[in-house]
């Protein structure tokens, strides 16, 4: 069965002040997620700044989340790159308690559409639990095409993706051709409601981190077919969405978790804080968000 439907959240990293991991705060922002009416937690994604972390703190942040979720909730693991020999080298050391990996077609490399089939090929033969493709194209260089998501959809232990690329004409192609099984989740905070309206089956967000509460809830009612309640938390969510990715993410969504007390904004280099305009946009808007019963 696909455990991964409904509201995935793509966890941030918390960060102290001189940088280094903050644990107790990534506890915090754990147990919201768990009270907040979160289906499933991603470790590991690009939110979290993965790029800028070692493999030690890769591990110590995977482990210190699966501790305080405690089985709760299924943990999605990113495993990703352009190396496909190094990432099946990976998987079969992958740590126990992981429900599933996502893992993002290869960057950089721009490989053609039958390279980004056989690298998932590869990793979907080699990983021992299910996997969720990710297209994000604005990140990657390259775009992987409808086609190729449909011909990867067959494979048996690839079961959902995470679509990113914008383009409502290929993401509803994928959903109206994919296989018994096969989730498409959106990829983009602000297009969720939409693609839920065409088929999708939920999301992995960046705004359910600070606002699992109401995304979740946009989401249970619009995968119940309540477009109407759908429609109207979906709207209030909308300006603050924009607000988050305006000056890059996580940055934003950082501003209002540290509004919500769960830690502080910190970020590492090559990202810096959002300006103190845009900050104080975002803790105007939380303001009236977390004023909802």
């Amino acid at each position: 069965m696909n455990k991964f439907k409904g509201t995935g959240v793509a966890l941030v990293t918390p960060f102290k002040s001189d940088k280094s991991v903050d644990f107790d705060a990534l506890r915090k922002l754990v147990r919201l997620q768990l009270t907040g009416g979160t289906d499933f937690l991603v470790v590991m994604g690009t939110t979290a700044e993965s790029p800028t972390l070692s493999y030690e703190e890769k591990a110590a942040i995977l482990e210190t989340v699966l501790d305080e979720n405690a089985g709760q909730l299924p943990i999605v693991f990113g495993v990703g790159g352009n190396n496909t020999t190094e990432l099946v080298a990976k998987l079969k050391n992958l740590p126990k308690g992981v429900d599933g990996i996502l893992s993002v077609s290869p960057y950089y490399n721009k490989p053609t559409q039958e390279g980004i089939f056989q690298h998932f090929k590869a990793i979907s033969e080699a990983s021992p639990v299910p996997v969720i493709l990710y297209n994000v194209p604005g990140r990657t260089g390259s775009n992987m095409l409808a086609q190729t998501t449909l011909n990867l959809a067959q494979l048996p232990n690839i079961v959902a993706v995470k679509e990113a690329s914008g383009n409502m004409d290929q993401i509803m192609e994928i959903i109206s051709q994919a296989p018994k099984g096969f989730s498409v989740l959106s990829g983009d905070d602000a297009i969720t409601m939409p693609l839920i309206a065409c088929g999708a089956e939920g999301v992995i967000s960046v705004v359910a981190n600070a606002l699992p509460e109401k995304f979740t809830s946009m989401v249970k009612v619009a995968l119940q077919g309540d477009f109407s309640s759908a429609k109207k938390i979906h709207n209030e969510l909308l300006p603050i969405t924009k607000m988050f990715f305006e000056e890059g993410n996580p940055g934003g969504v950082k501003v209002a978790l540290e509004n919500r007390g769960v830690m502080s904004q910190d970020l590492r280099l090559p990202l810096v804080p959002v300006s103190t305009n845009l900050a104080n946009r975002i803790n105007n808007e939380m303001k009236s968000l977390l004023t909802f019963a």
